[in-house]
């Protein structure tokens, strides 16, 4: 039968529509949702003899004793945390501090009673101070920080960087209200006083190293007072020039002093040259006049010792004495002659020429000549001829004879 046949009272779809009076009632919302919690906790079913429609008080407290239970184990257990490997946590409780644990599962009491900090003790952090790097190499100058004067009044640009991490995570967090910017304000006030006090061209040029090593030093002093927990690991002197409207000038400087130096080294060659042979030639002629003066003294010695043993020769005998010294003379005058003397009373017939000392006599005379115009020292000595033998040997019979009248 259709919806819409006789005797079915208009049953359609739609019916019954206009009969809801206003919304349904909350009140047995509620008391069937109460049925169902107390059926889940075992209440049992509200149909069953002797139970009521709601919760039953030993029913409703058991439920809340479990929920109790459960919540107090997951407060618990939310206070279970783990610290990384190179970080540091730090426990307050209501916001004092209590302990500083390490790495691994630590436990604590869960919010709001207790409250954990975890640190990185081992990240390297850092400032910049002139300057800001952007990604890749993109670099952006502050002159607000980087301008500073010297001790001779001049300005230079200097770009700082400085490293530093975490020695003590609880005076890191209890002591400095923002760590990073009281560094950069003490980093920035260190470099202006150590700047400050030196000269432009010592912090631009040979100073560098030494202006880096008091910039860390006072920096590591001054954060140290403050209890701030920060270690200042490294100090980087990015750039340090003169400001861009002096650049060229400072250019030229430099260059300038290069090629001082550049000059100075060349003749510091120079003389390393020249000073060691001038000092060796120096030595060399006091050498040789040393040999000459021992050499003059000693032909001196020799001399005197002669002319006194010929002084007590003429003594015992001056007339053999005498002739001979006048032979000695004519032999030394005639000694390089290319003559011969031929005794003509004391000799006989038989005339020998001994030709064999004439030519060693005239090969001598020129080595001699030679000698002397080359300005050698040395001078070769005359080997005895036949006439100074010849008068050796009648001096020698002479005296002989004086001696025995």
């Amino acid at each position: 039968m259709s919806w819409n046949e006789p005797g079915n009272d208009k049953k359609d779809p739609w019916s019954g529509r206009g009969d809801q009076k206003g919304p349904p009632d909350l009140d047995e919302a509620i008391r069937s949702l109460q049925e169902k919690l107390g059926k889940f906790f075992g209440g049992g079913n509200g149909d069953n003899e002797g139970s009521p429609r709601n919760f039953s008080s030993g029913a409703s407290m058991k439920s809340l004793g479990f929920l109790a239970g459960g919540a107090v184990i997951l407060w618990g257990l939310s206070g279970f945390y783990i610290v990384d490997e190179g970080n540091h946590g730090v426990e307050t409780r209501f916001g004092k501090y209590i302990a500083t644990t390490q790495s691994g599962l630590n436990w604590h009491l869960p919010a709001p009673i207790e409250r954990v900090d975890i640190v990185n003790v081992k990240q390297q952090r850092f400032i910049e101070v002139g300057y800001r790097s952007s990604g890749g190499d993109q670099v952006t100058a502050v002159s607000k920080e980087a301008l500073m004067l010297t001790k001779d009044e001049n300005y230079v640009d200097v770009r700082l960087a400085v490293q530093y991490q975490v020695k003590d995570a609880k005076e890191f967090i209890f002591n400095v209200v923002n760590p990073a910017s009281t560094l950069k304000q003490v980093t920035e006030s260190a470099l202006r006083g150590v700047v400050g006090s030196s000269t432009m061209d010592f912090v631009l040029t040979q100073g560098r190293s030494e202006v880096v090593t008091l910039i860390r030093k006072e920096i590591q002093l001054v954060m140290d007072s403050y209890q701030s927990g920060v270690q200042v690991t490294s100090v980087n002197l990015q750039d340090a020039q003169p400001p861009e409207q002096v650049q060229n000038a400072f250019e030229d400087a430099i260059k300038a002093r290069e090629d001082q130096q550049r000059l100075i080294n060349e003749a510091e060659a120079y003389s390393n040259d020249v000073v060691p042979k001038a000092r060796g030639a120096a030595a060399r002629k006091l050498q040789e006049a040393e040999g000459y003066k021992e050499q003059v003294i000693a032909q001196a010695e020799g001399e005197t010792s002669r002319f006194t043993k010929l002084l007590a020769e003429y003594v015992k005998a001056p007339d053999v004495t005498r002739k001979r010294l006048y032979i000695e003379s004519m032999e030394s005058v005639l000694a390089q002659t290319s003559k011969v003397l031929v005794d003509v009373k004391g000799g006989n017939n038989l005339l020998y020429l001994p030709l064999d000392k004439m030519v060693q006599n005239q090969s001598l005379s020129q080595l001699s000549t030679t000698n002397s115009q080359s300005g050698s020292v040395d001078q070769p000595q005359s080997q005895p001829t036949v006439v100074q033998e010849q008068a050796v040997e009648r001096a020698s019979t002479r005296s002989r004879d004086a001696r025995g009248r």
